[in-house]
């Protein structure tokens, strides 16, 4: 069966998108009609209606002089999504062993980390894999008004772990250590399985995201 073509209109809407969360629209950049019409090779009611999609979404930010920017990252942003992910993640991450299922959830975060390192040479697809690996931590919650906030808040996320990347946040050992963290869960091995999520996700990767920030600002 094949699959139904994308309006024009979510075609911009997605390019944009995409445009956004790899920073090649960085934080704060004004955009216009006429610099995507010409950027994108389409006519403006599509790019037109995909800016208010993303309007919606809270992407793009309009000013008093209805001039359009991509919504900037704070300070008070990164602190408070980082402080959001290690209350979920690690109240998530201690029921996945406290309910016993330590190593069946192994399994499932090693097949994220496989899809990591495949694209690790291309730091927006690896941060793309990385959510997915962080999803499936709350999945043991089996909550949908977390996982709606969670996938709420990807956007934010995905730009947010780019900026701790170009900051020295290394990929390539975030992965091994990852490795490492899967061995420690089919030992049962809590505190040293959590001390890498801790250590390489929340705390390393908000402080390398705050220093981007600050270095750029």
């Amino acid at each position: 069966m094949v699959a139904p073509r994308k309006s024009l209109a979510d075609q911009a809407y997605e390019k944009i998108k995409n445009n956004i969360l790899n920073l090649t629209y960085a934080p704060g950049m004004t955009l216009t009609e006429s610099m995507l019409t010409q950027e994108l090779g389409m006519s403006r009611n599509p790019i037109r209606t995909a800016l208010k999609m993303l309007q919606s979404e809270g992407l793009i930010v309009t000013d008093y002089y209805k001039s359009m920017r991509v919504k900037e990252i704070s300070y008070q942003a990164v602190t408070e999504i980082y402080q959001i992910r290690e209350l979920f993640e690690g109240a998530a991450f201690k029921l996945i062993f406290d309910s016993g299922r330590a190593e069946e959830f192994s399994y499932k975060i090693e097949a994220r980390v496989v899809r990591m390192c495949a694209v690790a040479a291309d730091p927006f697809e690896w941060e793309l894999a990385d959510t997915q690996m962080h999803l499936e931590i709350i999945s043991i919650f089996e909550n949908e008004r977390i996982t709606r906030f969670y996938e709420s808040n990807l956007a934010e996320l995905v730009r947010i772990g780019l900026y701790s990347v170009r900051n020295g946040m290394q990929i390539d050992a975030t992965n091994t250590n990852l490795k490492k963290m899967i061995t420690y869960m089919r030992e049962n091995d809590y505190e040293h399985a959590f001390s890498i999520l801790h250590d390489d996700h929340f705390t390393l990767g908000k402080d390398n995201a705050l220093e981007n920030l600050l270095s750029t600002s």
